[in-house]
């Protein structure tokens, strides 16, 4: 596997990363080459003891090698270890074309705050918590919010002591002089890649900046993409693939990426950034790619765990937290968590708070409350009438109930399906995928396969459906129109690490993933209802009197036929 090349200019800064990280090239080779190998039927779980670096369905897993020295100025072209030459020095483009006229919001005063939620904040007295598998002290406050010490001295125990499943601990009252700021960053639509994406021509925007972003260039592994080879992809375009994988809106990766080290419109930036340019310093997470795919998976842990009501509170270093305010929406709590992960309590004060975060964001692309689209998700949606995405007659195996849509920050919006098979692990199948619902292909790459339902062709609006780990032969092509039924392609393990032939169908509405254990939005295949069991994978499936538990395994138990 070739090394990560990124075109950064010669610093100390990278020479002084590159001599203490370089001992550790060896280890980290031999992980993704054990990690590609796994045998087992479903996706990844994240409930078992091994832990492969992140190893998930989908999304940036696995370590994949380090950078070597590449140094570059402005107008100079990259050339990747190939030696061909795929990025062209930046040229004086004009900024994308303007957003489709939309109704716009009174933006004089500070947008309205939401209606505060029911939530663990509001308790009024203390609480008794069993502990789980996996379970930390501060993990455990973070929900209730709370510190581990304050945990541990009301359970008469030390923050060092080890926690046993089943051990009960006491939850203390949350400290009410410890909320957040209230100011609302971005609205949900603005942070999700939801309709104004279709305005945002992200390439032209690049290039227009000038930055030393517009001139990058990242060796992304086939581990990455649809595991078959390695390609070069130029800043926008890691932006891009990053902001379509985790459904997230460009605008705020770009702002996140300016905001910590200018590379959208300065062509020198400190050399600091240059291997950490999200500025999450973590050993195999150096690199463009790498950087943005933590922050997009931070930014949606916050958006979605503040909906599911699980995240109430940032810890930071030195016991401090932070209530988050109950007036704030998804959008503004998906910007605070990336933040609390990487920064001080001062810090995290600063970005949030007027003149940090959103006023470089108004300086990239002006205010967002005059795009929102309000609700995002409409409370009385009808879900689209969907089949099982497979041809009938055929028994394939119920392998993972609810679980992260697009790795573990997302909701839990995905199922698996292995087809049928004489030989586990990831072997070709000549079994097909369908489609469950009628639309539009408008993504097929990687792995991924996107239908539209709703005709206008674009992926950011109205219910599209997700299908991953496609495999590139036979796989339909883009602006394909298909009927329900219609042949998509074969299951396979492209588009990620797997450890199994399968497939993972999820959906979204206007950009946001939907849950798909319940909640307003039931997923429903065939009269086949999914319910989550309260753990990630562990879910059934109900029809009438039949319910099928999800099992990484292939059993008479857990085989669904199609009608």
């Amino acid at each position: 596997m070739k090394s990560l090349k990124m075109n950064c200019r010669d610093s100390k800064a990278s020479q002084s990363f590159l001599a203490r990280f370089a001992s550790l090239r060896l280890k980290s080779l031999l992980v993704v080459l054990a990690t590609s190998l796994l045998a087992a039927l479903a996706c990844a779980r994240t409930d078992v003891p091994i832990d492969y670096n992140n190893v998930t369905p989908v999304g940036e897993s696995g370590p994949f090698g380090f950078f070597n020295d590449v140094t570059a100025t402005p107008g100079e072209v990259y050339l990747p270890a190939d030696g061909v030459s795929t990025l062209a020095p930046p040229t004086s483009v004009v900024a994308g074309s303007a957003r489709t006229p939309r109704p716009t919001q009174d933006i004089s005063v500070s947008p309205t705050p939401d209606a505060a939620r029911a939530s663990a904040l509001n308790r009024t007295n203390t609480e008794q918590y069993t502990v789980q598998r996996g379970d930390t002290l501060n993990e455990i406050g973070s929900r209730y919010g709370v510190t581990g010490v304050q945990i541990a001295q009301a359970s008469g125990i030390q923050v060092t002591d080890t926690l046993f499943v089943g051990q009960v601990l006491i939850i203390p009252l949350p400290d009410q002089s410890s909320f957040g700021p209230d100011l609302k960053l971005l609205p949900n639509s603005e942070l999700v890649y939801g309709p104004s994406t279709a305005d945002f021509n992200l390439e032209a925007y690049v290039q227009a900046q000038g930055g030393y972003l517009a001139y990058y260039a990242e060796d992304i592994p086939a581990i990455f993409l649809d595991g078959l080879r390695p390609r070069t992809l130029t800043g926008a375009e890691i932006v891009r693939l990053v902001a379509t994988r985790y459904s997230v809106h460009p605008q705020v990766l770009l702002a996140l990426l300016e905001y910590q080290s200018g590379w959208v419109t300065n062509p020198q930036p400190d050399g600091n950034t240059l291997a950490f340019p999200l500025r999450r310093v973590e050993v195999n997470r150096e690199g463009l790619y790498r950087q943005l795919a933590w922050a997009a998976n931070k930014l949606n842990e916050g958006y979605y765990g503040w909906r599911a009501g699980w995240l109430v509170s940032f810890q930071f270093p030195g016991g401090q937290l932070r209530l988050i305010n109950p007036g704030l929406n998804s959008g503004t709590v998906a910007v605070h968590n990336y933040f609390a992960q990487i920064s001080t309590v001062e810090e995290w004060t600063r970005a949030v708070t007027p003149g940090g975060f959103e006023a470089v964001y108004a300086r990239l692309f002006g205010n967002p409350f005059r795009y929102a689209v309000e609700p995002l998700v409409p409370d009385n949606l009808a879900p689209p009438q969907l089949i099982l995405p497979f041809e009938p007659g055929k028994a394939w195996a119920f392998t993972g109930g609810p679980h992260g849509a697009w790795d573990t920050g997302s909701a839990w919006g995905a199922l698996d399906f292995a087809p049928p098979a004489e030989i586990e692990g990831c072997v070709q199948s000549e079994e097909w995928v369908v489609a469950s619902a009628p639309g539009v292909v408008v993504r097929s790459e990687y792995g991924a396969l996107v239908v539209d339902l709703d005709g206008d062709g674009f992926e950011g609006t109205g219910w599209n459906l997700f299908y991953m780990h496609v495999e590139q032969r036979d796989r339909m092509v883009v602006g394909t129109f298909v009927n329900a039924g219609d042949r998509l392609g074969h299951p396979s393990c492209e588009g990620g690490v797997s450890s199994g032939t399968h497939l993972h169908f999820s959906r979204k509405y206007n950009g946001e993933w939907l849950e798909a254990g319940g909640g307003l939005y039931p997923f429903v295949m065939d009269g086949w209802l999914a319910a989550s069991l309260g753990r990630e994978y562990d879910g059934t499936l109900a029809n009438g009197g039949r319910v099928i538990e999800a099992c990484d395994c292939r059993a008479e138990a857990n085989e669904i036929v199609r009608p």
